[in-house]
């Protein structure tokens, strides 16, 4: 089994925060988003995970390395290819092409998710949906009384379905994949633009490949600011049994409500802290009240009352409450 993690695109609904690292490398709950991806990813593989192939931009060797220690730290090679050019979810799969080979996963960086199951690798292919109020903003499919998909629309504007298509895909032959992602880009067969994989999957399915859907008890969007703080709090309540307190945190006169993260050496002095409050290491907390925010590392907050707020790294932050969005070596004293 192969996992190939399209993660190349900018992330500017993210911004400020992606202005100095790639969304997917974004912390929630003390692991970077890519992270919790693909470790919940190789959880539900029923055979060994032999490669993770990361798709990206220039986003810099170490962050290279970062992504190589993260499949490594699951068993598998790690590989990098370069997306150079936003040219649609079918043009950044081609990217690893070299990877697609065998049975193969497909898993867009920005989505989370809680299931309880194992990929059937029987099937064709699985695409994993969830069902949304409003699917104008994502592809949705449509299926039969067998369970069968029987159409993949992108971005319907008129209601075709609420079954979104969450950016998780298993596909039985990766070679036959490629295949049909390279007759796209062969013969520019774009919409709105770019070369969609949806078009791909509508060609595969014409030929007779069975996609199922795959569902999913929770989808998790860190699209923005809002979403990722909520990812935050949904992770670290699925994990509450966990702990996520490190033995080094340093608590003077100060309340830590759970669930949270809180990393290595942070000081917490005349505050209270949570509850679904994650803090990078190294950060100090002063004559404060923090709750459902994310804290980055090295980051200084005092004579604060913050909730639905996210602070990058290096981030000196006094007097004020609010709801906030700040990026890393910010300042607000």
């Amino acid at each position: 089994m192969r996992i190939i993690v399209p993660m190349a695109g900018m992330g500017k609904r993210m911004r400020p925060h992606t202005l100095t690292v790639p969304k997917p490398l974004i912390p929630v709950a003390g692991k970077p988003i890519v992270q919790w991806l693909v470790e919940d990813i190789t959880k539900v593989c029923k055979e060994k995970v032999e490669e993770i192939a990361f798709i990206i931009g220039n986003f810099g060797k170490e962050v290279e390395k970062d992504l190589i220690a993260i499949a490594e730290s699951l068993g598998a090679r790690g590989s990098i290819f370069y997306q150079d050019e936003p040219l649609g979810t079918a043009h950044a799969i081609m990217c690893a092409k070299d990877s697609l080979k065998g049975k193969v996963i497909v898993a867009f960086a920005d989505t989370l998710f809680r299931a309880d199951f194992t990929i059937d690798d029987e099937k064709d292919g699985v695409i994993w949906v969830s069902r949304i109020d409003d699917p104008k903003m994502f592809g949705v499919v449509k299926v039969d009384d067998k369970g069968i998909i029987t159409d993949f629309v992108e971005k319907p504007q008129n209601f075709i379905s609420d079954l979104a298509i969450i950016g998780i895909y298993f596909f039985k032959d990766g070679e036959y994949l490629r295949n049909e992602l390279q007759y796209l880009l062969d013969n520019n067969i774009r919409e709105k633009g770019e070369y969609q994989l949806t078009n791909a999957l509508e060609n595969m399915k014409q030929k007779g490949t069975r996609f199922v859907p795959g569902k999913v008890d929770e989808w998790l969007d860190c699209g923005n600011k809002d979403a990722t703080v909520f990812t935050n709090q949904r992770v670290l309540e699925n994990h509450k049994g966990d702990n996520m307190i490190s033995k080094t945190t340093i608590l003077n006169n100060s309340v830590i409500i759970p669930p949270c993260y809180i990393g290595e050496l942070v000081e917490l002095k005349n505050s209270v802290v949570g509850p679904h409050v994650s803090i990078g290491m190294h950060s100090k907390i002063e004559n404060s009240v923090l709750s459902n925010s994310i804290v980055q590392t090295h980051t200084k907050i005092k004579n604060s009352v913050l909730s639905n707020s996210m602070l990058g790294h290096f981030v000196e932050y006094t007097n004020s409450a609010e709801s906030l969005s700040i990026s890393d070596y910010s300042s607000h004293l």
